[in-house]
C-alpha cells in the first residue's frame, strides 16, 4: 500500500502502527479465530506533516489524541484486509478534515434601512395582534 495523503502531503507507511483483535459482530465460526479488527494509530510528530498542519491538527483532535497519537479503529467488516482499507480511509478523512484552514472572517456590516424597517414593521404588526386580544378599557 502507498502512505496516506493528506492536503498534498504524503505520510510514510513507517509512520503508520497497525493492531489487530479480535472483532465482535458477525464472522459465523471465523469470528472467534481471525483478528479482523484494525486499529491504525499515526504519532503526529513522526507523521510527515508540516508544522502548521499539525499544530492545527493538535488543536481541533483535543481529547482524541493521546499522548499525540490519533488512533482509528475499523471493525465492520469480516475480512481484515476490507477494515484495513476501512481504518487507512476513515485516518485519511479525519486529517483531512482537521487540517482545514479556518473559513474566512465575516466581515460585520449594518441592517439596511429597508431591513430596519420591515423589522420594525413586523413588531408593530405583533403588537397589534397582541393587543386585539387584550379586554377593551372599561371607561
Amino acid at each position: 500500500m502507498s502512505g496516506l495523503v493528506v492536503r498534498g502531503v504524503e505520510v510514510p507507511d513507517e509512520a503508520l502502527s497497525w493492531r489487530f483483535s479480535r472483532s465482535s459482530g458477525p464472522g459465523g465460526q471465523s469470528v472467534n479465530t481471525t483478528d479482523s479488527r484494525v486499529e491504525l494509530s499515526l504519532e503526529l510528530a513522526g507523521s510527515g506533516l508540516p508544522e502548521h498542519l499539525r499544530e492545527r491538527a493538535a488543536a481541533r483532535l483535543g481529547r482524541r489524541l493521546v499522548d499525540g497519537v490519533l488512533t482509528v479503529t475499523a471493525s465492520e467488516y469480516r475480512s481484515q484486509h476490507r477494515n484495513r482499507e476501512a481504518a487507512r480511509a476513515r485516518l485519511a478523512e479525519l486529517l483531512t478534515e482537521v487540517t482545514a484552514p479556518p473559513p474566512p472572517r465575516r466581515r460585520a456590516t449594518k441592517p439596511s434601512r429597508g431591513a430596519k424597517e420591515r423589522r420594525l414593521a413586523g413588531k408593530k404588526q405583533r403588537g397589534a395582534t397582541k393587543a386585539l386580544r387584550r379586554r377593551p378599557p372599561t371607561d
